[in-house]
């Protein structure tokens, strides 16, 4: 995989997870471990995204 295209891949998870967090926030019962569990890999994606670009 090259590396344009592991960027890609890793910006479509990052929207993916981040639409997710929206929706675990946005309910009353939001579960606070899943939210942090999705911080932590949104983070995760966005540093590894920034080590390609560089």
């Amino acid at each position: 995989m090259s590396t344009e295209a592991r960027l890609v891949a890793l910006e479509r998870r990052h929207a993916a997870v981040e639409a997710e967090l929206q929706v675990v926030v946005s309910t009353p019962s939001g579960d606070s471990l899943a939210a942090a569990n999705l911080k932590r890999e949104k983070l995760r994606l966005k540093d590894e995204m920034e080590r390609l670009r560089e």
